[in-house]
């Protein structure tokens, strides 16, 4: 792992109480005993307890069982922001199955967490006993996991598919099943980029009407990646998304500015981006002061996203794509107007013409 990476363990998304709201939507009645089974590495199966907190957060809310999050270091104290898309109609995955369960755990799980079910939840786990938990068959249950508590609108759940049971050939996946390339989406949904280290010259605080506004980034910064990867009960998946910094758009905040906006494309320099907008042909011009307010000037990056389907941020782009994503800063500038007056000097030659000078 490259130094200044981080590694996130996403906390488990049925916890207790989002447990017993699955069951309480689909009825009246829930289990007395209703936690969340980590179905660790060992086997095991233990119920959540309040409180407990087994991985990081991802600040999108708790997400996953089994996923992990690393990142890519994005320099040291530089600040930075959630990559957001650049398709206002892309989302994330609202919800998806993972691996949780082999069938003699699954029967612990349902005899343990459905004591003492009402209806419908107590014949969810008729049903499942009548299916005698698959005992005996090669494959795992899969469990529903929700990228965050709005599973109820999003991603309706019903007695049928609350877990599936997954063959080790599966016939017909379900679409919702864990795949790499939900994993980039997942792992895009997690990418935190570097605000633009955008300096502007003059200074935010002395820009000037008419006055072309040059704009330089504070040193250069490169790609960042992040992986989504899922290690559990002999189920190894993993996706990495790459994205990589092109292009910076800066917009003066106002439509008393000619152009209002310009785009830049960044340079390669030394392994790093960066962008100088000296002779670019466009630069942000103020026509009108700020007065006592400012002015919010704007300045966002674009980012190509790629991804592959390993840990590995250098193999081969897959298909789908993922939209370019955005990091971006605002500031206040404020803008004077310099009244100069060039006054006329008069004088008179000796023949009595009248000379100026100035």
């Amino acid at each position: 792992m490259p130094p200044g990476a981080e590694v996130i363990m996403l906390r488990p998304a049925l916890r207790t109480a989002v447990v017993i709201g699955l069951l309480a939507a689909l009825g009246t009645g829930f289990p007395a005993n209703a936690g969340e089974t980590t179905g660790g590495d060992s086997g095991t199966t233990e119920p959540d307890q309040p409180g407990d907190d087994s991985g990081g957060d991802s600040g999108k809310g708790s997400i996953g069982a089994h996923v992990r999050i690393s990142r890519s270091g994005t320099g040291s104290g530089r600040p930075t922001t959630p990559a957001t898309s650049a398709d206002v109609d892309w989302k994330p995955p609202a919800c998806w199955y993972e691996p949780m369960y082999t069938p003699d755990e699954y029967e612990k799980f349902i005899k343990s967490a459905y004591t003492g079910a009402r209806e419908p939840a107590a014949g969810y786990a008729r049903k499942r006993a009548g299916q005698k938990y698959h005992k005996g068959d090669k494959g795992l249950w899969w469990q529903v996991q929700f990228r965050d508590e709005k599973y109820s609108s999003v991603c309706p759940v019903t007695t049928d598919n609350w877990e599936i049971w997954v063959p080790p050939v599966d016939p017909a996946p379900d679409p919702h099943k864990l795949t790499p390339e939900i994993l980039s989406e997942l792992a895009y949904n997690a990418t935190v980029l570097p605000t633009p280290p955008v300096v502007l010259k003059p200074g935010a605080g002395r820009l000037v009407v008419n006055l072309g506004t040059r704009v330089t980034l504070d040193g250069d910064f490169g790609r960042v990646w992040t992986t989504a990867a899922l290690d559990h009960k002999g189920v190894r998946m993993a996706a990495t998304t790459v994205a990589t910094p092109v292009a910076l758009r800066v917009d003066a905040g106002t439509a008393d500015a000619d152009p209002r906006s310009c785009t830049y494309d960044l340079v390669e320099r030394g392994g790093g981006y960066t962008v100088d907008s000296a002779g670019a042909g466009c630069e942000v011009t103020y026509r009108r002061s700020s007065g006592d307010a400012a002015y919010p000037f704007r300045a966002s990056i674009t980012w190509k996203v790629t991804w592959t389907d390993s840990a590995d941020p250098d193999g081969p782009a897959r298909a789908p794509g993922l939209p370019d994503g955005l990091s971006t800063v605002e500031q206040d500038v404020t803008v004077r107007e310099i009244q100069a007056l060039n006054r006329a000097r008069v004088t008179r030659g000796s023949a009595g013409r009248v000379h100026r000078v100035g």
